[in-house]
This record gives structure tokens, C-alpha cells and sequence, in this order.
């Protein structure tokens, strides 16, 4: 049986399938593709207390375990941030 929001595309069809897909993402260990990522201060604080998962401006999640200096910055995230801040 459909229902009348099912077959007009309703957004909370849409957001409910987003929202079942971010919580499915397999999260990596943030080392694998050695960039440093662009991520909120206060998501980075929260990550540190809770272990919450992160994601950065590129899309990346992962949880933070290492120091970010050690690696060169996301060029993707660092393209995306350029943006930002030019608006």
C-alpha cells in the first residue's frame, strides 16, 4: 500500500533516507588517507569527551585519534573552507 506521502516524494521521505544512510556510514580510523580535515571546534571537544564520530567539511567521518600536524591538510576540505569564507 502507498501512502499519499510515499508517492509525492515528500521530503521526510528523503530526509528519513538520508538520515538511515549517515547512520549506517562505516567510519574509518582518519589515518588511512593521511590528511589533516577540516572539523568544528566544538565537534573535535565533543569527539574528545563522548567518542562521537566526526565529519569533516569533505564529507569524512571518522573518530579523531591522532595529532592532525602530521600530516598535510585535505585539499578538498581546505577547498571547500576557501569557499566558505570568500562568502
Amino acid at each position: 500500500m502507498t501512502t499519499e506521502s510515499d508517492s509525492t516524494g515528500s521530503t521526510d521521505v528523503l530526509d528519513r533516507e538520508l538520515q538511515e544512510l549517515l547512520e549506517n556510514e562505516v567510519t574509518d580510523d582518519g589515518d588511512h588517507d593521511k590528511f589533516s580535515h577540516y572539523v568544528q571546534k566544538e565537534k573535535i571537544l565533543e569527539s574528545a569527551v563522548t567518542g562521537k564520530p566526526v565529519r569533516a567539511l569533505c564529507g569524512k567521518k571518522w573518530t579523531p585519534n591522532s595529532n592532525p600536524d602530521r600530516y598535510p591538510i585535505c585539499p578538498t576540505c581546505h577547498e571547500i573552507y576557501e569557499r566558505l569564507r570568500d562568502e
